[in-house]
């Protein structure tokens, strides 16, 4: 299977921002990749994970939020990391012919996609999380699931059974009530989906998740 990558700068309404897009051909869809807070779209976890997708048959734009290229350590606030989300969606588009557009995010990545999808600012087949953030570490109490209830598109969570920022029982009653999504865990993962003992490095963790991502895709593609 051929796959060609290329870097590139997408057009951002508050300016451009860095981005990687591997065209796999004949590919079934196209998954557009955000990080997580904390590590840019070149971290080995995302590099891993559009690896393993495009070995999966799906092409795959990943991309810098705005705050990540400036060299800030501290994460945008919805109003600016949502219009860059649909920036890179506009971006996949226009690379592809057809193709059906996923959105995928690491952690605070995928909880931006799931709140550009409920404002409307932008539209795609379906949204896959890594390590979806339900609440702040330690504190429960503090659910963000509120924007989720009002999603009808597919939605595929993929979860650690050790992630502190998703207490299993509270993530499987929010999942309990959106009618179109599904919860695969992977047991004894944290929120990086590292498992004690195990010995793998982040693309190796990463690339292991692409299968079920893929299998999810084409399921609902």
């Amino acid at each position: 299977m051929s796959a060609r990558s290329e870097r590139i700068s997408i057009p951002a309404p508050e300016g451009d921002v860095s981005g990687v897009v591997t065209l796999v051909d004949r590919a079934d869809a196209m998954v557009v990749v955000a990080h997580g807070a904390g590590a840019g779209m070149d971290h080995p976890f995302m590099v891993g994970f559009c690896d393993g997708l495009a070995a999966e048959g799906l092409s795959t734009l990943r991309f810098n939020f705005a705050y990540m290229d400036a060299g800030r350590r501290l994460p945008d606030r919805a109003p600016k990391a949502l219009p860059v989300w649909a920036a890179a969606v506009d971006e996949a588009r226009r690379r592809t012919s057809g193709t059906p557009i996923w959105a995928a995010g690491k952690s605070f990545g995928g909880r931006m996609a799931s709140m550009a999808v409920a404002e409307g600012v932008m539209d795609v087949a379906g949204l896959i999380f890594l390590g979806y953030p339900l609440h702040p570490a330690g504190k429960p109490e503090k659910l963000r699931d509120e924007h989720l209830y009002g999603l009808t598109l597919p939605m595929f969570f993929l979860q650690g059974t050790r992630d502190t920022l998703a207490q299993p029982q509270l993530l499987e009653a929010v999942v309990g009530r959106l009618p179109s999504a599904t919860l695969a865990w992977r047991e004894g993962a944290d929120h990086s989906f590292g498992v004690k003992g195990v010995k793998r490095t982040p693309h190796e963790v990463a690339e292991s998740l692409a299968p079920l991502a893929a299998a999810f895709v084409r399921s609902g593609a």
